[in-house]
């Protein structure tokens, strides 16, 4: 049966996935909204979408839809907002009577979680997320021979996630600490929620750098020591003289100092897991906890220098 959407954020980078996902999953974009109007990629996935660069107007639009009788109802809003708006475009989908699916991360505050379960609880709708690398075929051929291990045995591993941003990125929402969260929550969220998945609950952490464009530390999980590295500082990328090409990301997870490879089979995660969510099979609340809980913590917690554990590349950084 077709759903009928909504979308907010529309005009941001990771919207065309939902878009596509949408589109792929037999469904229909009905209105959307965004306060940049360079949206000119919804022509590529819908002809008919009712567009906002207001907020209160996109709201007034999607309360008239909801009371018209037949089939018009908004069934589910598809947030892709910065970080800080996700909380109230969750609350603004239950108010509609619409089920939501909302981008990493869910919220910025493990409180938040408990404010939106009592909505659920109130109103019958339900919020889904986006945790795509649970549906990657690799990893979870890795997590099923995982749990084939001996309880009680630790692997290392070791984290590196460099993505190179511009001045732009301090300058807009996703530099900003009470918007975004950090990079521990804005670009560190899938990876987090990983590594507990893979390897359970996390018992302790320790933060060894944490400055506006890196952060790092050492992660204690049930079954896995962890040292991790974030940055968009394009300094810390590797470099690699006979490179044609200058390289603007690198990402590596190694477990006992074996590269864990999962670059390939990205491009239909979202619509992988969209179909996972309308057969009522998505993610909730008490997926992402943990991940919101860690990510909060880093967040608060002060440096305390880097050790002898800390991460390599933690090591040649100005005051770790």
């Amino acid at each position: 049966m077709n759903k009928r959407f909504a979308m907010t954020g529309i005009g941001g980078y990771i919207a065309p996935r939902h878009l596509k996902a949408i589109k792929e999953t037999g469904n229909t974009l009905v209105a959307a909204v965004d306060p940049n109007d360079s949206v000119g990629v919804i022509d590529r996935y819908f002809s008919d979408v009712a567009f906002f660069t207001e907020f209160e107007r996109f709201d007034r639009h999607i309360e008239k839809i909801r009371r018209k009788t037949g089939d018009g109802k908004i069934d589910y809003v598809s947030i892709c907002s910065p970080n800080y708006l996700h909380d109230a475009h969750i609350r603004f989908a239950f108010r509609v009577n619409a089920d939501a699916i909302c981008e990493k991360p869910l919220v910025l505050n493990p409180w938040n979680l408990d404010a939106l379960q009592e909505l659920e609880a109130e109103t019958g709708r339900r919020v889904h997320t986006i945790l795509q690398l649970r549906v990657h075929p690799a990893l979870v051929e890795l997590k099923k021979s995982l749990e084939q291990e001996p309880k009680g045995k630790k692997r290392d591993i070791c984290l590196t996630y460099i993505t190179s941003r511009g001045n732009w990125y301090l300058v807009s929402w996703k530099g900003q600490m009470e918007k975004s969260g950090g990079l521990a929550t804005n670009i560190g969220i899938h990876f987090f929620d990983l590594l507990i998945w893979l390897f359970g609950k996390v018992e302790f952490s320790e933060v060894h750098c944490a400055e506006p464009r890196r952060t790092g530390g050492f992660l204690e999980l049930e079954r896995a020591r962890v040292q991790w590295f974030l940055s968009v500082d394009r300094n810390d990328l590797p470099h690699h003289t006979d490179s044609a090409q200058e390289q603007v990301t690198f990402r590596s997870i190694t477990i006992d100092g074996k590269e864990l490879e999962f670059s390939e089979g990205f491009t239909d995660l979202h619509t992988v897991l969209y179909k996972e969510t309308l057969a009522g099979r998505g993610f909730g609340i008490e997926d992402v906890r943990p991940s919101i809980v860690l990510a909060h913590s880093i967040r608060n917690a002060q440096a305390i220098g880097a050790n002898k554990n800390s991460h390599p590349i933690l090591r040649g950084v100005k005051g770790a």
